[in-house]
């Protein structure tokens, strides 16, 4: 197999499982994705796809090609991840990912280290998806929960994450705050609508409230935020982020049991990298002024 554009073009016309889906994430015309898929069928003698009303369908050998030039295309894609972060200087792009509610506490400090190296394009993933080191997808991750366990990671404890029960002063005024966890059925809170969520806190809240008190639910925690702060009911909030407004009142103190241990992670491959270093040193040194 001698030209991987045909190969990448088939691949692609797999994932996609359309002419048009497939020119569209190339950058060609559809003409030119015909051709290579003509042109690889006949060198092959086989035929990788049906082709009906809907698109293209892979056949067997289709599929075979298509689990191979995936590997291919993840192992580029690594590689190309890995060379943008080892040049000497700080510069290019810096790609962070982290959890949305370390948000308040990463921005400014990426602001800060930006305006150090004004040649730094800085990209920051946040979200539930777990973006891959290995794939060359970030630079840095900061990771909360258990270390995680990928062999290809250098994996640095950070910081610990307290947690706190919190309400708006508009929710006490209207019905007042609990004064332990045998009044809390007569009391509304923001939950996380996953019940599978494994944050220690929304752990601990779903064994110790009734379920009729779960009234308002969000599938992120930046939106349960922002329901305790209007008043939707009691909660918990990060001990740095209740910290920084006068309109929370403490419902219940920060528990050993509720806290998170965060993870700094670095692929090993680009963990000696000189703008991974700069950064993660940079990093730290800004934590340590947390008030966590």
């Amino acid at each position: 197999m001698d030209n991987w554009d045909e190969v990448r073009t088939a691949y692609q016309v797999a994932r996609m499982g359309t002419v048009s889906g497939a020119a569209d994430v190339l950058g060609v015309h559809h003409a030119t994705v015909i051709r290579h898929i003509d042109a690889i069928e006949g060198r092959l003698g086989v035929k990788l796809f049906q082709r009906h009303a809907r698109g293209y369908t892979p056949t067997e050998a289709g599929t075979d090609l298509l689990r191979v030039a995936q590997a291919t295309d993840d192992q580029l894609n690594q590689l190309a991840g890995r060379l943008k972060g080892q040049g000497d200087d700080v510069g290019g792009e810096l790609v962070v990912t982290s959890l949305t509610a370390l948000s308040g506490l990463l921005v400014p400090v990426l602001a800060a280290f930006q305006q150090a190296h004004p040649d730094l394009v800085v990209r920051f993933l946040t979200g539930d998806r777990l973006f891959r080191l290995e794939y060359g997808e970030a630079h840095v991750a900061v990771r909360a929960g258990s270390p995680p366990d990928q062999p290809d990671n250098v994996v640095q404890p950070f910081i610990t994450l307290n947690s706190g029960l919190y309400a708006s002063a508009s929710y006490a005024a209207a019905h007042g705050v609990p004064d332990g966890p045998e009044q809390f059925g007569a009391h509304r809170f923001v939950t996380h609508d996953d019940e599978n969520n494994r944050a220690p806190f929304a752990r601990w809240l779903r064994k110790t409230i009734p379920p009729e008190a779960a009234t308002f639910l969000a599938t992120d925690q930046h939106s349960m935020h922002v329901a305790i702060f209007a008043g939707a009911g009691i909660g918990f909030l990060p001990t740095w982020l209740a910290a920084r407004r006068d309109d929370i009142v403490p419902v219940m103190p920060p528990q050993p049991e509720w806290a998170s241990a965060v993870w700094l992670v670095t692929h090993v491959d680009l963990h000696r990298t000189t703008k991974v270093q700069t950064f993660a040193k940079f990093l730290k040194q800004h934590a340590s002024d947390w008030q966590l």
